[in-house]
């Protein structure tokens, strides 16, 4: 067998580079403190990173490319449509806040998702939303 169609294909194979890891999305949150999986106590903060959107306070309108954040505490987000209800699962952080202390919730795991909204309360159609998971410790 010959060297040189092994060659080659090394030769292609290194030309192609690595293989891309999948795309995030362009607009976005992302929950930066807390670490997942971290166990804390009360008080904690929650602090959120955006990407491709400006933070800015709740206005009532759906500026394109403007939003503010929405904390989700075990309960699922709202369909991507929908305006986010005000309960006590759901923080809205309409002041354009990108943290939150957190100072009463129960000692055990519980479930963080953060989603960004326009300034009417409803979610940036496509924009990535992010899961923490934490224990409240005793």
């Amino acid at each position: 067998m010959s060297l040189r169609p092994m060659l080659v294909a090394l030769v292609v194979l290194a030309a192609c580079g690595p293989s891309k890891a999948p795309s995030t999305p362009a607009t976005g949150v992302r929950i930066v403190d807390p670490a997942e999986g971290a166990t804390v106590s009360l008080p904690f903060t929650v602090r959120l990173e955006a990407t491709g959107v400006k933070i800015v306070p709740a206005d009532g309108q759906p500026t394109p490319g403007q939003g503010h954040h929405h904390l989700f505490f075990d309960v699922s987000p709202t369909p991507g449509d929908s305006v986010i209800p005000k309960t006590g699962e759901i923080i809205h952080l309409g002041s354009g806040a990108s943290e939150f202390t957190v100072e009463t919730l129960t000692p055990g795991p519980h479930r963080i998702i953060a989603v960004i909204a326009n300034g009417a309360h409803v979610p940036i159609a496509g924009a990535g939303t992010d899961t923490l998971n934490v224990v409240v410790g005793p």
